[in-house]
């Protein structure tokens, strides 16, 4: 085994285990810039624990850096909080050579590793609201379904209040500092993931929110999946997640188009122009340059969408049909807006793309522009006054 991986410190008798993903770029069309980690936890103590496993490729990163605390044969115990891939991969390396006496998923957990796995595990299902003894310590397992699988659950460590939260409150960022304290620039990412994973479950946060100040746990430290491990003020995160599964929106609109040869993109430019006179933060997003998953990092509290397309054989331009099913998928709630674009001898493109407004349930305001090749001055002023009227209609947001 490669020695040369070493564990972490988070408690007395917690160590971070994960792995460094340096090199990924995409997660499930979610464009991961900056990488991320897969966190691993081991309790130290009489019946030593592993809570999670990492993606499978980074198995051997994995039991180096528990073997940089523990022969990983003494670890009597693993716990699967969440049954996707990037968090179970190496799941059958750990038993093989951990051998453990016990281990523990959600029941729908239990379920989801057999159908990945396929292998006789004898995997133990914990109910909602159950312990287990670590001998002088404890883990209690709360569900979280559909945060984000419905297998999903999180763990509490009774030594040093610890909770392993799994995907909740994480965020795709692979860096050498294991702390959010020691990561400064963690508030975009951790707002990106909430805006391309949580945000189809906001509803589910609330109530998870509520479930979990009422069972009486009191996190001090919480560990998830994915980046920093929060130490130092963990309300800042769990206030966040309340924020955003609220969908409270700004006086802020996203302007988001693709053009062919400058038409669309010439109209997107005066409907912007409209919403700064009356007085909107703008967002100009050209499909060309910006990636779905960041324009959906934007639009997580705008008040407004704006969306242009050209018309390209009967229909949408492909990127904006990309990233309209996207968006659909995530559920964004409580958003105004309307669409415009240009086409050469049939205007299906904006009809299709109003379809895709109703279908998100965006609020429309305003009047749709549309133009027949390249926009006159007629156009552009429709176009301005289409960005003022949306402007208009988010102006008393906060």
């Amino acid at each position: 085994m490669n020695g040369s991986y070493q564990a972490v410190k988070i408690t007395d008798n917690v160590f971070w285990v994960g792995a460094i993903d340096w090199n990924i770029r995409d997660f499930h069309g979610y464009s991961t810039n900056r990488g991320t980690t897969y966190n691993a936890y081991l309790v130290l103590g009489e019946r030593p624990a592993l809570i999670d496993t990492v993606k499978e490729s980074f198995a051997e990163e994995m039991m180096s850096r528990i073997a940089s605390v523990i022969e990983p044969s003494k670890i009597k115990v693993i716990v699967s909080n969440h049954a996707e891939m990037d968090h179970s991969g190496s799941l059958g390396r750990a038993i093989t050579e951990i051998r453990p006496e016990k281990i523990y998923a959600s029941k729908m957990g239990v379920a989801a590793l057999n159908a990945h796995f396929h292998q006789d595990w004898n995997i133990e299902a914990v109910a909602d609201g159950s312990s287990v003894s670590l001998g002088s310590d404890k883990i209690t397992f709360l569900e979280a379904r559909m945060l984000h699988w419905p297998d999903s659950m999180v763990s509490f460590l009774e030594s040093g209040r610890v909770l392993f939260s799994n995907d909740i409150f994480g965020m795709h960022l692979a860096s050498s500092s294991r702390f959010e304290d020691e990561v400064p620039d963690w508030f975009y990412e951790a707002s990106k993931y909430y805006a391309n994973i949580i945000l189809p479950y906001s509803g589910v946060v609330e109530t998870f929110l509520k479930k979990f100040s009422a069972s009486g746990l009191r996190p001090a430290i919480i560990a998830p999946d994915h980046g920093p491990v929060w130490r130092k003020d963990i309300s800042r995160i769990v206030d966040l997640y309340a924020k955003f599964a609220a969908q409270k929106r700004a006086n802020k609109a996203v302007v988001v188009y693709d053009t062919m040869w400058g038409s669309t993109a010439r109209l997107a430019g005066a409907a912007a122009e409209g919403l700064i006179t009356e007085g909107a933060a703008v967002k100009v997003m050209p499909l060309q340059s910006h990636h779905r998953s960041d324009i959906m990092t934007e639009l997580l509290d705008a008040g407004a969408l704006l969306a242009g397309t050209p018309t390209l054989n009967k229909g949408i331009y492909p990127a904006m049909a990309d990233f309209m099913t996207y968006m659909k998928g995530l559920e964004p709630k409580g958003l105004a807006g309307n669409v415009f674009g240009s086409y050469g001898w049939a205007p299906h493109g904006t009809a299709e793309l109003k379809q895709y407004f109703e279908k998100t349930g965006i609020e429309f305001a305003g009047t749709a522009v549309e133009c027949k090749y390249v926009p006159d001055s007629a156009a552009l002023e429709k176009a301005f006054e289409l960005g003022r009227a949306v402007a208009k209609r988010i102006a008393s947001y906060g």
